[in-house]
């Protein structure tokens, strides 16, 4: 199971190639040096936390030259030694429950559903195996997600979210600068309306802290697009920056996406509503620290 990221370090970890290790593959080295499976290497790839001379690199085979230098971040459970503590399933914090559905706030680091997901897991938590996930977050997003109890809930919340009359609102840290205040992004995803509506909160000339609401679901909205702005959520392995002279940048573990706050007009129950709000996690409050986006 893949844990929750750590606390962030201040800077990334560096290696740097030597003569004898030419030609090495890049997933070799990393086993070599950090003394760990080659399969815990290729976890570190996948999960795109390695650079070469500041260009994020997730090629297992990709061959090394005497004087690379090589930043990675270990993340806790991705090395030889593991705290047994690191093995335990991770309790989900539930915001809000009826007797027909639970919001619960999700940790960056686990999917919503499948093998070890916060489905799973709260189907043990709860004592009810018929829980089931209204709506999807990625694996590195956190925050709120909605689940029913009862099929008769499921199919209701999820006819509900096809009508649009559900609000959601993120919290992200963006790279550069965001220059306008307010602005809405209409960008058409996959031949599908796109709609997202942008507040800057704070910003700095390397980053800026955004609070962010969108009207549709499309498959990484939000990240796709603020990366279509030149503005991509700093951590975003797939989307974002793939070379940086920050060290900054480098020591982000993931994307810093957070699902803020969920609200909709109860499926099952005219006139009553859904609301979910999940506080920033420990690792956005470090990240907005680390760029100076803390509060003043």
């Amino acid at each position: 199971m893949r844990p929750s990221p750590a606390p962030m370090p201040s800077k990334p970890k560096i290696a740097i190639v030597s003569r004898e290790e030419e030609g090495l593959s890049l997933q070799d080295f990393l086993a070599n040096r950090l003394h760990v499976t080659k399969r815990a290497a290729k976890a570190m790839l996948d999960a795109r936390l390695v650079w070469v001379n500041r260009k994020l690199v997730w090629i297992a085979r990709h061959a090394l030259r005497p004087g690379d230098k090589v930043a990675f971040v270990v993340r806790t459970g991705t090395g030889a030694r593991q705290d047994k503590s690191a093995e335990r399933r991770p309790h989900i914090r539930v915001l809000w429950q009826d007797d027909a559905y639970l919001a619960v706030d999700k940790p960056a680091g686990v999917l919503t559903q499948g093998r070890d997901s916060a489905e799973e897991l709260l189907r043990v938590q709860e004592g009810n195996p018929g829980i089931a996930a209204v709506h999807r977050l990625d694996r590195e997003t956190s925050g709120v997600l909605l689940f029913a109890k009862t099929a008769e809930a499921l199919e209701a919340a999820i006819a509900m979210f096809k009508t649009h009359r559900v609000l959601k609102h993120y919290a992200a840290i963006v790279a550069g600068e965001v220059e306008r205040q307010m602005s809405t992004l209409t960008e058409t995803l996959d031949g599908e309306r796109a709609v997202t509506h942008l507040k800057r909160l704070r910003a700095t000339p390397d980053a800026s802290f955004l609070s962010l609401r969108i009207e549709t679901g499309r498959t990484h909205q939000i990240r796709r697009h603020l990366a279509g702005i030149r503005h991509p959520v700093v951590g975003d392995r797939q989307y974002g920056v793939k070379k940086s002279d920050d060290p900054r940048v480098l020591s982000v573990t993931r994307q810093m996406l957070h699902a803020q706050e969920l609200e909709l007009p109860h499926p099952l129950l005219l006139g009553q509503h859904i609301r979910a709000h999940a506080p920033l996690p420990a690792d956005f409050r470090a990240a907005l620290k680390l760029f100076g986006l803390g509060k003043r």
